[in-house]
């Protein structure tokens, strides 16, 4: 009897094994890394180029000439800026400030008094330069994003008919922005810019000639920025 339980057990072991070896193995599952998803959200700074253009309704009034308006140049604009984006859902928000070249002409034709004789002669007190502290506000579409943008601008630019100085004043404008990585991005920006250089006057032979006009320029510029990283 005992013999024959236990040549069952060894036969029952046999069948268990052989159909364990018959079941298909089971390989764990693949390990998938998770990749963040894009987010605009992060401190990023960059450079930029472009386009400018002096759109001054500038004017110096000379006593029985009348009115003597500048020209209204263009030239190159360049430089660097720094800001942070929030994204929210869809929604993105932040704040920008650059610093810009700007050389964009714009002489005035100033009056020139010599032995009673009234010429003009050209002028440009500027810097050639100006900056803004802007908001901004888009909708981002994965890694596009379409934005406006406004705030607070400083220089001085194109021509200050009788001083160099610096103003202050406001800038409008808008862009599109694309993401080709998670760090870099590309931008083309347009913006309008108005400073307010105040009331100007300049004393010739006893003869007040004023110049009230604000600096208005148009500016047209590409930029390239390096997003680090918020996760």
């Amino acid at each position: 009897m005992k013999k024959i339980l236990l040549s069952s057990v060894a036969l029952l072991g046999l069948a268990t094994g052989a159909l364990a070896a018959d079941l298909p193995t089971r390989k764990p599952a693949p390990i998938v890394p998770v990749v963040p998803a894009f987010t605009w959200t992060g401190f990023y700074l960059g450079v930029n180029a472009g386009y400018g253009w002096n759109s001054n309704n500038d004017s110096v009034f000379v006593p029985g000439i009348g009115f003597v308006s500048n020209d209204s140049n263009g030239g190159f604009v360049g430089g660097a800026q720094i800001g942070y984006n929030y994204q929210i859902g869809q929604f993105v928000v932040g704040v920008e400030t650059d610093i810009q070249y700007a050389d964009l002409g714009g002489d005035n034709n100033l009056p020139l008094f010599a032995n009673n004789v009234i010429g003009f002669r050209n002028n440009n007190g500027s810097d050639n330069y100006f900056g803004t502290v802007r908001a901004r506000a888009g909708v981002a579409f994965d890694r596009a994003l379409i934005y406006v943008t406004g705030g607070f601008a400083y220089g001085d630019v194109a021509g200050n008919s009788f001083s160099s100085s610096s103003n202050g004043g406001w800038t409008v404008g808008g862009g599109v922005e694309y993401a080709f990585t998670n760090n870099l991005t590309a931008k083309i920006e347009g913006l309008y810019v108005n400073l307010d250089r105040g009331n100007n006057s300049l004393l010739v032979n006893n003869i007040a000639l004023g110049n009230s006009s604000n600096t208005e320029f148009g500016v047209v510029r590409a930029g390239l920025n390096y997003k680090f990283n918020s996760y």
